[in-house]
C-alpha cells in the first residue's frame, strides 16, 4: 500500500548500525554504552519520558557535519522506498545543533545537508520528504525559572529561511510538563500569518489542557499525539467538528508508557467518534517499530480489516503539508492502488 508518514523524528530515524557508525566516524564510541547492536537495541528501553530524552540527545549529538545530515536523510529514504512510503513529513529540531550543542554548525549547514540527501533519496528512490522544524519547548523553560522566547524565535527564522528547501510546518516538541503551550502563541501567531502548519505536540505526556492550549493558543492545523483528548468528551467535540487531524503514534506511546499495552490505546474510540486519526511511527528504531508494524497494530490488536486501513492510509495524504499538485499526484497515486485491489477482490 503506498503510505504517507506525518509524525516522524528525523534524529529518531536514526537506527543501531547508523548510531554506530557515526560514533566511529567522530570517535565518540564513549557516548555509547557498547559497541555492539544487542546493546544498543537493550539501550532503547525506556523507564519514562525525560530518559527517552536524554539518550535521543546523546543521539542528536552525533550528528556534527553536513555530510552526516545528508546521510541520515538518504537513509531514511531508503527505508521509506522498503516501507512504500511515498512521502514523509520530518519533523526536525535545528535550534538542538545550531544552538544548544555548539557543534559549530549554521543553519546555510544544515540546509546544505538536508537538501543532498533529500535530493540523492528523490532519485534513487523516488520518495518525496518535507520539514516540519519544532521548537525544543523544555529549553524556553531554563532552572532560573520564566520563559525565554528565544529558541522559539530562532526556530520560527530558521523555518521561514527553510521554506525554498522543503519546510512546510511549524511545531513543538518536547516534554509537556512545566512547558505548556501558551507561552509559544507569538511565534505560532506569525508562522500561522506566513502560511507555515502549525502542528505542535500535545496531550501526550499531559492531558486535554495541553491540546485545549495547543488549539487555542497555537492555531494548531493538526496535532502530534493528542491521544489524551480521550479524557475530555467536550474537546473530542471541538476537534470532530474543526476536523483537525491527530497524528497518533501507537507503539510509541506504549513504549513511553502513555498507555501500559496496545490493547488498551484510544486509537479506534477516536476514529469511532469521527475525529480525523493518522498513524505513524514517531521515532521507529528507538522505539523498535516501522510504520508497517504500526498498521498492523490497526489490524491484530485494534480489529480494522483492509477497508478501514485504506481510508486510515488516505487520511495521513489528505492532512499532509504537501504542495498541491504533488498532494494531487500522491492521492491519485493511492486511489488508483486501492482501485487495482478492489477489483483484485
Amino acid at each position: 500500500m503506498p503510505k504517507a508518514e506525518l509524525h516522524v523524528h528525523l534524529e529518531g530515524t536514526l537506527d543501531p548500525i547508523a548510531v554506530l557508525e557515526l560514533a566511529v566516524r567522530h570517535n565518540r564510541r564513549d557516548a555509547l554504552p557498547g559497541a555492539d547492536l544487542a546493546t544498543l537495541q537493550a539501550w532503547f528501553t525506556y523507564t519514562d519520558f525525560p530518559h527517552f530524552v536524554r539518550i535521543y540527545m546523546t543521539i542528536s549529538d552525533l550528528l556534527r557535519t553536513p555530510d552526516d545530515f545528508a546521510y541520515i536523510v538518504y537513509r531514511c529514504g531508503q527505508d521509506m522506498a522498503t516501507q512504500n512510503i511515498r512521502y514523509r513529513e520530518l519533523t526536525f529540531t535545528p535550534f538542538t545543533h545550531t544552538d544548544y550543542q555548539r557543534k559549530g554548525l549554521t543553519i546555510d549547514a544544515l540546509f546544505e545537508g538536508l537538501e543532498a540527501g533529500r535530493a540523492a533519496a528523490r532519485t534513487d528512490f523516488g520518495v518525496e520528504m518535507r520539514w516540519v522544524f519544532d521548537i525544543p519547548r523544555n529549553l524556553s523553560f531554563p532552572r532560573t525559572g520564566g520563559y525565554d522566547p528565544f529558541p522559539a524565535e530562532r526556530t520560527l527564522e530558521y523555518a521561514l529561511r527553510g521554506r525554498d528547501h522543503g519546510v512546510v510546518g511549524f511545531g513543538l516538541g518536547g516534554f509537556e510538563p512545566g512547558a505548556p503551550p501558551e507561552p509559544f502563541a507569538h511565534a505560532f501567531d506569525r508562522a500561522h500569518a506566513e502560511g507555515l502548519l502549525c502542528v505542535p505536540h500535545a496531550g501526550e505526556t499531559l492531558g486535554p489542557a495541553s491540546v485545549w492550549g495547543a488549539i487555542e493558543a497555537l492555531h494548531a492545523d493538526r496535532i502530534g499525539h493528542g491521544v489524551r483528548a480521550i479524557e475530555d468528551p467536550a474537546l473530542l467535540t471541538v476537534l470532530r467538528d474543526r476536523q483537525i487531524p491527530l497524528e497518533i503514534n501507537p507503539t510509541s506511546n506504549v513504549r513511553l508508557h502513555v498507555y501500559p499495552r496496545h490493547a488498551v490505546h484510544p486509537f479506534p474510540h477516536l476514529d469511532r467518534m469521527g475525529i480525523k486519526v493518522t498513524v505513524n511511527s514517531d521515532d521507529p528504531p528507538l522505539f523498535n517499530t516501522t510504520l508497517i508494524e504500526e498498521y498492523q497494530v490497526l489490524a491484530t490488536e485494534f480489529g480494522y480489516d483492509v477497508d478501514g486501513l485504506t481510508r486510515i492510509a488516505r487520511n495521513a495524504f489528505e492532512v499532509s503539508g504537501a504542495p498541491a499538485p504533488l498532494k494531487a499526484q500522491l492521492l491519485a497515486e493511492f486511489d488508483a492502488w486501492v482501485t487495482q485491489q478492489q477489483e483484485l477482490r
